[in-house]
């Protein structure tokens, strides 16, 4: 007979698995415990048709449903609904034992509830909200595993056929001398025919749960992000999964007891009807090899064997052409048990393995490539091809093992995690470094660290806080950093310092422009012309264009003051101002003495003679700074500040500081205490521009 490409039974095409193409009704039912609508929705857009859902309340009505239907079976608990998660997964293994349980737990929480679920067979525990790719390839591992359950539930159940069961026998010399025998005392041998049955039945039901807990012991591909039931909380890694097995699909090697011409008439009926090899139990090519096996001689069986394996041939290369590999393993199977010693066996073997081998590279699937691998290995497949296909899974083991490290990098030095414990940049960086140094990936992320390192480092030095700035350059040369490296890092700190300085003058030099156009001169007290120009000089004190702002806010000051003075108004307070900003100290005194009173005769002293008199009443020495003291720094602050009505000094700012910005501070709260004796100029106090300068000196023990 030529061969065929007739579509393929139901029961085929479900061990055709993701290749097959899908079925006008699902395959399989789906219980959900849950009343949550956001969820089931979530889940039936993630299931797309491949079964259906049925949305249930408690766990008693899902087992109700789950046991009245013949269908396969998968249970999904939403944990948010189901209090006791271990109770009902338990139950339903109990009332149930084909069905798949699936938990999903809320987000963050998963890896605690599967440490629970530990031990339980529960097929995966994943997050919700549910991630779509990730759970569609899940789903589709479950509903897979629970109608290959389902199928073995049914292999398992005594067939009630009227024909006996029998093991296959080995065709050969011996059989056709002890052919007739074995007819005549066949009635007397039915009962341990029956006990072979059952043997075998039991061989069948033992093979079929080590698959089962085989399938359960791995996450379908493409379900990264599932935590397994096995998975310890806390786990910074996950850990690496069981090896992956394959189930190898196997030929219905059973035989029926008849006689030839009934085994023929079956047979024939079987082909005319297109059952070639299924259904299991009532097909063609259990008859002929049933023939076969109760006269070897017979032509019509021997043809017959050749006309199925023609159809199976023609199967093969049909299903190999759609790459549905699974249902190719399956024909490939039944097409060795139809005609072992047949010449193509090698052929399809070969081109079998190629195809699963290639398609599990091309998914990144490398424990399915090396599953394939060991199943090869006791085929027909030339060694050559072997040894070529293990180096390549060697290869892409190691380069999957850097691309995992090298993201693990990346994502820590995004998340801000640089060097913190095992579960860091660092750590990972040296994981890689001792796997894969010199490849190009992993000199790559080594930069990117380094850059992570100094940019910390920059930051630090902008903060002025020099322990931090020392660690991450001290941990990027522990990363490789080269001298040239450094070097250019101080080059762009320095930079990044004069330009920071310079924006911010700028933006504070633009704020004393605007105020002094509104006229704020000097209120309010901290949003002021007189404010931000004190600053700025503090900041920035060799920036020309602080001179030339404070030269123009203390001749508006003056002139604010002369109105006032005129209006017989104090004027006390912009006076001082004018001279903290570089006022000419005779406008001052000439201003002050509009307000002495008009007897007073006497001269009015000019400013340094003023300063000369200043006596000081209280006078504290400054604090010395511990990080000075620290790093053994000494040195001078010059400061001016202006000593008011009262003897309280105010204004205070450094004009002179080696080295900058280190005992500034110390100087300007030491001088804040200080108090003197008011000035008096023709009986009337006057205030007294000054200045100082503050030696600080390490003690002498150190």
């Amino acid at each position: 007979m030529a061969s065929t490409s007739a579509s393929r039974t139901p029961e085929a095409a479900a061990r055709g698995g993701a290749s097959s193409p899908p079925s006008s009704q699902p395959t399989a039912d789906v219980t959900a415990i849950t009343s949550r609508d956001d969820f089931l929705l979530e889940l039936g857009q993630t299931l797309g048709g491949q079964a259906a859902v049925r949305p249930v309340d408690s766990v008693q009505a899902a087992l109700a449903g789950m046991t009245s239907s013949k269908r396969a079976q998968v249970l999904v608990i939403d944990a948010q609904e189901v209090p006791g998660v271990r109770e009902a997964l338990d139950a339903a293994r109990a009332a149930v034992p084909h069905a798949v349980v699936l938990v999903f737990a809320a987000a963050g929480g998963e890896k605690q509830l599967a440490a629970t679920l530990k031990g339980s067979k529960v097929f995966a525990v994943l997050p919700t909200p549910i991630d779509a790719r990730k759970t569609q390839a899940v789903l589709a591992g479950a509903i897979a595993d629970a109608i290959a359950n389902k199928d073995q539930a049914r292999a398992t159940t005594p067939a009630q056929a009227p024909l006996t069961i029998d093991s296959f026998r080995a065709e050969g010399p011996a059989e056709d001398a002890q052919q007739a025998a074995a007819e005549a005392g066949a009635s007397g041998k039915s009962k341990l025919l029956l006990i072979g049955a059952a043997l075998a039945a039991l061989a069948l039901a033992g093979a079929g749960v080590w698959f089962f807990t085989q399938s359960h012991g791995r996450a379908p591909a493409g379900g990264a992000g599932v935590v397994p039931a096995a998975a310890a909380p806390g786990a910074q890694t996950p850990a690496a999964p069981a090896a992956e097995t394959v189930a190898v699909p196997t030929a219905d090697t059973s035989i029926v007891q008849g006689k030839v011409d009934e085994l023929l008439e079956k047979a024939r009926l079987a082909m005319h009807e297109r059952r070639f090899t299924e259904p299991a139990g009532d097909n063609a090519l259990l008859y002929y090899r049933s023939a076969v096996a109760a006269n070897a001689a017979n032509a019509e069986a021997r043809d017959g064997l050749q006309r199925v394996a023609g159809v199976l041939a023609g199967r093969f290369d049909d299903a190999m052409t759609a790459s549905r590999f699974d249902e190719a393993a399956l024909t490939l199977a039944n097409f060795k048990a139809a005609t072992p010693e047949d010449a193509r066996v090698a052929a399809f073997e070969q081109r079998l393995y190629a195809a699963e081998v290639n398609k599990a590279f091309a998914d990144g699937n490398l424990d399915r490539a090396s599953a394939y691998l060991k199943q090869a290995q006791q085929s027909s497949v030339p060694a050559e091809q072997i040894s070529r296909w293990r180096a390549e899974i060697v290869r892409r083991q190691e380069d999957a093992k850097v691309q995992r490290l090298v993201g693990l990098v990346e994502d820590r030095i995004h998340d801000g995690r640089l060097v913190e414990a095992d579960d860091s940049a660092k750590s990972y960086m040296q994981q890689l470094q001792s796997a894969a140094a010199a490849n190009v990936a992993t000199q790559r992320v080594a930069h990117e660290l380094q850059s992570a390192y100094l940019r910390k480092a920059r930051e630090a030095a902008l903060a002025k806080n020099s322990p931090e700035e020392d660690r991450w350059l001290n941990e990027a040369r522990g990363l490789g950093a080269k001298p040239a490296d450094i070097a250019a890092f101080e080059r762009d700190l320095a930079g990044a310092r004069q330009k920071a300085v310079q924006a911010e003058s700028e933006r504070i030099l633009q704020l004393v422009r605007d105020r002094l156009r509104d006229g704020r001169l000097s209120d309010p007290a901290q949003d002021s012309a007189a404010y931000y120009l004190t600053q700025l000089q503090g900041s920035d004190p060799t920036n020309a264009a602080v001179a030339a702002a404070g030269a123009e806010l203390a001749g508006r000051l003056l002139e604010r003051a002369r109105s006032a003075l005129v209006a017989g108004k104090p004027a006390d307070a912009d006076l001082a101002l004018a001279r903290r900003f570089g006022a000419d100290p005779k406008d001052v005194l000439a201003l002050q003495q509009l307000q002495a009173p008009a007897k007073s005769a006497a001269p009015v002293p000019d400013a340094a003679a003023l300063a000369a008199s200043l006596k000081r009443v209280r006078g504290e020495s400054p604090d010395y700074p511990q990080s000075a003291l620290l790093q053994h720094i000494s040195g001078t602050v010059t400061l001016a500040y202006t000593v008011d009505l009262h003897g309280a000094t105010r204004d205070i700012h450094v004009t002179e500081a080696t080295p900058p910005g280190v005992f500034d501070q110390a100087a300007i709260n030491a001088i804040k205490r200080w108090r003197y004796a008011p000035v008096m100029v023709n009986g009337v106090a006057v205030e007294v521009p000054t200045s100082t300068r503050m030696r600080f000196e390490l003690p002498k023990d150190r």
